[in-house]
């Protein structure tokens, strides 16, 4: 298609050959997905609608941000939202960007439905422990319809960013918690479901960080000193959190996954599982308390 100046082609092509320049990965995909965002049509649409002029003020928006992401800026916190599962939720750079595996530890619950059902007969609340954005805990209120859900983090900014998202699916039942673990959690509050993406990645690995994560995501929801300290408290938080019986569900890090199982059981919880992403990884840790039924 030959390309006139001015159009919505011409800049797309401008901007691809800019961030190919830069050594973006994935440049056309990252500027039809910046370019969507500011004119506000879907990014299949795009290519109906390759010969429409675009305005000044929407040619001077679009190389602002391009020249953002040349910048390794990540394309999230550029328009301020993230595809997640069925869902989109807004970010800033107070929250992490939610991730494909940890779509897998929403989807690992949502198969679990029936089984959720069949252990609590009579409903059960969730705990979204360092919730960042909300992404899985307010998924989860989407898709189990739990009788409640409580996010909590330590960020007071990533509370308000959730709390915008809870807002936008007009979702009820669901209470907010400016926390470091469970300290200002009510004292009585207990839940049959724990799930947490807490921070996990060594501070020892951060020269290992690709640019994007390292220099815009917040490293109080990436980093640990003490990976196995922290999650020894942690681990603490959540079972005396759980009802018998309950289940804590986390994504960590596959390179210490078997000593966390090992630290979880020693700190009382009765079964640990670990559940592999799609890449193959052991990523995810499930863990459950003993049941009031056994002995």
């Amino acid at each position: 298609m030959a390309e006139q100046p001015g159009t919505l082609l011409f800049y797309l092509k401008r901007s691809t050959e800019f961030l190919e320049k830069k050594e973006i990965p994935n440049p056309r995909v990252d500027a039809e997905w910046i370019l969507s965002d500011l004119l506000n049509l879907p990014r299949i649409k795009l290519y109906s609608q390759f010969e429409m002029p675009l305005s000044p003020k929407e040619i001077d928006l679009y190389r602002e941000r391009i020249v953002e992401r040349s910048k390794r800026k990540p394309v999230a916190y550029i328009i301020g939202k993230k595809g997640f599962h069925q869902f989109e939720y807004f970010v800033s750079e107070d929250v992490l960007i939610p991730r494909p595996e940890t779509e897998e530890l929403v989807d690992f619950l949502f198969k679990q439905k029936d089984t959720l059902t069949k252990e609590f007969p009579n409903g059960f609340q969730i705990w979204d422990l360092c919730s960042g954005s909300g992404c899985i805990g307010l998924s989860l209120a989407q898709l189990l319809s739990p009788q409640k859900v409580v996010l909590s983090d330590i960020s007071e900014k990533a509370i308000e960013i959730s709390k915008r998202n809870a807002e936008k699916y007009q979702l009820q039942d669901v209470s907010f918690f400016v926390s470091n673990l469970d300290n200002s959690l009510p004292t009585d509050l207990q839940f049959e479901i724990i799930v947490s993406n807490p921070p996990y990645i060594p501070e020892t690995e951060k020269k290992e960080i690709m640019p994007d994560v390292l220099d815009y995501e917040p490293h109080l929801a990436l980093f640990v000193e003490d990976i196995l300290e922290f999650h020894k408290a942690l681990f603490f938080s959540a079972k005396q959190r759980l009802k018998p019986g309950g289940w804590f569900l986390m994504e960590t890090h596959p390179g210490y996954i078997q000593e966390l199982e090992s630290l979880a059981l020693s700190l009382g919880f009765v079964s640990a599982k670990r559940i592999l992403d799609s890449s193959m990884k052991e990523r995810f840790l499930f863990l459950k308390t003993e049941s009031q039924f056994e002995s």
